[in-house]
This record gives structure tokens, C-alpha cells and sequence, in this order.
């Protein structure tokens, strides 16, 4: 018998709030965090909306590495886990520090370091600090956690685009359920960049102003910032400590389409894959499963073939899961996107609300028909599926359910 997986802790910082509480708050209640990038000039994009994070400083969650040598990546997961590993209330000493990793996906780490040399040496600056050019570093974005919570377990970051989250949480539940450690922060964490806003928008893939996931007249993406984390333990050891349990980790699937550097297999041939593998992986029955979260970009490719790998798995099932897509409210954040939908699903499990998507207008036949438009709904979610594709054709699905309190 495998070991099950409980998540016991969140910590989470979006462009529609940051905390657990006023993030939920803002999901359920609709609001759309993006607006006009501030964080840089985009006069010469013809889009300039994008998500940022404006309620809180992560730099100020930093106290045992000098915050000003950290890229804004590693600000924000230490920020995260560090919501998270207080919300965890972990006794002192219940585990030794080497059997408690670290697991953090980032798409593009700490970018902003070598945008911001970038800069400086443009300006004649050349005496840059050779720690601060060192922490671009993608494992720094790992490492910056295990420094600031004392933790000796594993220290791994997780690169694997938009799928980052999804895979760092996935391999935190492997390191536990094999006895490597008892207890790991897992999540995700990628800041605003110049160079990610560049690509998307190079491609033709960015919205002017609203992302809206599965309506006929959606027309791209929105980039955005974020991290989001979550403390996983041996669910015995945290029902013997009286953790609070928000949910169980109960399995989750990887596939590759194997088809396009940035397209997703026009069938969703991977996606289908990867939730076929989660759904047998968490042992649960197809009709069991009450919400999908989906990865939803409101780019017309991602979001038909996704629907359709959805309607390949659940077929006449698929009509009466609903499904949402709260990109339509943050933005796309990369590698951090799948672990905040993670905590939104381990949240959406713990209140019985499903999160809405917005900006919903008319649907697109060709996608599927159950999205939540516009209002949460107030009913029970047993059993939630949270889906991440990423560039190269990493396809990540996760399952959480609900415990017994």
C-alpha cells in the first residue's frame, strides 16, 4: 500500500491577492487581477496588460538571505512556503530537518537578475555583485527556501515550463511515499520577466486585455507572476500530530505529446494521457471526480484540445463535471500557474465552492460545455483533477480529494 498524502499547509501570492484567506476570497468572488503592466515599459508591445503582485512585498518575508541579492522568483517562493509552512504548524523538532525537502517548479527562475545586469551594464555599471549574477541560478529558487525555513531534506527545482508546479508537487508525494523524507514544501514560483512577456507576445499568443478560457471569441493569453506552495506529509503522522488536513494528494500522471515545440497535439492526445494515468494512479473512479480544473490559456489551440482530451476520458460523464479556468482572473504564471491551481483545488475541496471562470460571453461548441461562467458554485467537491501543459508538449495532472474531519 502506498503511503497517502496529505496537504496540510498553503501559502499562496497572485495578482488577485496573496495569503490563503484573501485569495480565496477574491476567487470565489470573481475578481480579475489584471491590468496594466507597471513592472516595465511595454510601449513598444501593442498589448501591455498583464498580472502582478501588488498587495504584498515578497522581499519582506526574507530574513536569513540578503533579499537584494535574490531575483524576484526566489522572493516569491520563500514568501509562499513560508505562508505555507506557518499555516503547516509544524512542531518543533516532530521531524528531523534532513526528513523535510524541498521541492519548487519555475519556468524561467530568476530572469529579472540578468534583465536587471542587463540594464545596469547598458548604463556603464559593470561592478555587479557576483552573488547576485550566482542566484539566477535555477536551483536558487529551490535552495532560497531550504535556507530560510532550515530545511536539510532535498533541495530540488523543477524546470519543465508550464508544467513546473504540477511536477514539483508530484515528485515531493514520490520522496515521501518512499521513505526518502516525512514531510516536503512543494509549489511553484516564476516573477514578471521582460523576456517571458517578449515570447508570448513574439508568438502571437497574448490577449489585449481579458483572458476568457472556452468562449468563441477568446483570442490569447495574459503573462503574470505568482507562486504558490503547499506542505505535504505522511497522512498518518499528520493525523497522529492534529494537523489540519485540507485535502489528500491522491495521485497524479505525466505524459509528453511528443507532437510541437509550442503547439499542443490538436486531438490532446497527451492530456488525456496524463489524466487517464492520474485517475488510475489516485484510484479513484472516474465518476467520482467532481471538478476539473483546467489549464484553460484562452489561446484557441490549448483550449479545444483540451476539451477534447477531457471528453475523450470522461465521454457522456463529461457534460456533468464542471469545469473552470481561474486564469481568466490571474493571468498565466508560468511554472507557478499549476501549483496555485493547486491550492485553489485543495481549497475548492475544503469549502465545497467551485471557482469560476470569468469573462465568459458565449461558448465555444468546439470546447466543453460545463464551465462555471462567471459565479462560483456553492456544492461539495470530492474529488478534484488539476491540469498543466506546458511548450514541448510536458502534459501534468494531479488529483486531490477530500478527507474525512
Amino acid at each position: 500500500m502506498k503511503k497517502r498524502i496529505a496537504v496540510t499547509g498553503l501559502g499562496v501570492l497572485s495578482p488577485i491577492g496573496s495569503g490563503q484567506e484573501q485569495f480565496w476570497k477574491a476567487l470565489v468572488s470573481g475578481e480579475v487581477g489584471t491590468s496594466e503592466i507597471k513592472s516595465f515599459n511595454t510601449s513598444l508591445f501593442n498589448v501591455n496588460s498583464g498580472g502582478e503582485i501588488t498587495d504584498v512585498d515578497p522581499a519582506s518575508f526574507v530574513q536569513k538571505l540578503n533579499p537584494e541579492m535574490l531575483g524576484r522568483t526566489s522572493q516569491l517562493a520563500v514568501a509562499a512556503s513560508t505562508m505555507a509552512w506557518s499555516d503547516a504548524g509544524l512542531p518543533p523538532n516532530i521531524y528531523p530537518k534532513h526528513r523535510i525537502g524541498v521541492c519548487m517548479g519555475s519556468s524561467l527562475g530568476n530572469s529579472s537578475i540578468l534583465e536587471n545586469v542587463h540594464d545596469m551594464q547598458m548604463c556603464g555599471e559593470n561592478n555587479v555583485p557576483s552573488d547576485y549574477i550566482l542566484n539566477s541560478f535555477l536551483s536558487t529558487v529551490a535552495n532560497s527556501v531550504s535556507i530560510e525555513l532550515g530545511l536539510e531534506g532535498p533541495s530540488l527545482t523543477i524546470s519543465t515550463a508550464c508544467t513546473s508546479g504540477n511536477n514539483a508537487i508530484s515528485l515531493g508525494m514520490n520522496l515521501i511515499q518512499e521513505g526518502e523524507i516525512d514531510a516536503v514544501v512543494v509549489g511553484g514560483a516564476d516573477g514578471i520577466s521582460r523576456f517571458c512577456y517578449t515570447v508570448f507576445h513574439r508568438l502571437g499568443a497574448m490577449a489585449q486585455e481579458l483572458c476568457q478560457p472556452f468562449t468563441k471569441d477568446r483570442n490569447g493569453m495574459i503573462v503574470s507572476e505568482g507562486a504558490a506552495s503547499l506542505v505535504l506529509e505522511d497522512m498518518e503522522k499528520a493525523k497522529q500530530r492534529g494537523a489540519t488536513i485540507y485535502a489528500e494528494l491522491a495521485g497524479y500522471g505525466l505524459s509528453s505529446d511528443a507532437y510541437h515545440l509550442t503547439a499542443p497535439h490538436p486531438e490532446g492526445m497527451g492530456a488525456a494521457l496524463a489524466m487517464e494515468r492520474a485517475i488510475e494512479d489516485a484510484n479513484v473512479d472516474k465518476k467520482d471526480v467532481s471538478y476539473i480544473s483546467a489549464h484553460g490559456t484562452g489561446t484557441k489551440a490549448n483550449d479545444t484540445s483540451e476539451s477534447l482530451a477531457i471528453y475523450s476520458v470522461f465521454g457522456e460523464q463529461t457534460d456533468s463535471i464542471p469545469v473552470s479556468s481561474i486564469k481568466s482572473m490571474l493571468g498565466h504564471a508560468m511554472g507557478a500557474s499549476s501549483s496555485i491551481e493547486a491550492v485553489a483545488c485543495v481549497l475548492a475541496i475544503y469549502h465545497s465552492v467551485v471557482p469560476p471562470t470569468m469573462n465568459v460571453t458565449e461558448l465555444d461548441p468546439k470546447c466543453v460545455k460545463n464551465v462555471v461562467p462567471n459565479r462560483a458554485i456553492h456544492q461539495p467537491v470530492d474529488v478534484a483533477i488539476s491540469n498543466a501543459f506546458a511548450f514541448g508538449g510536458n502534459i501534468s495532472t494531479i488529483v486531490l480529494k477530500g478527507v474525512t474531519r
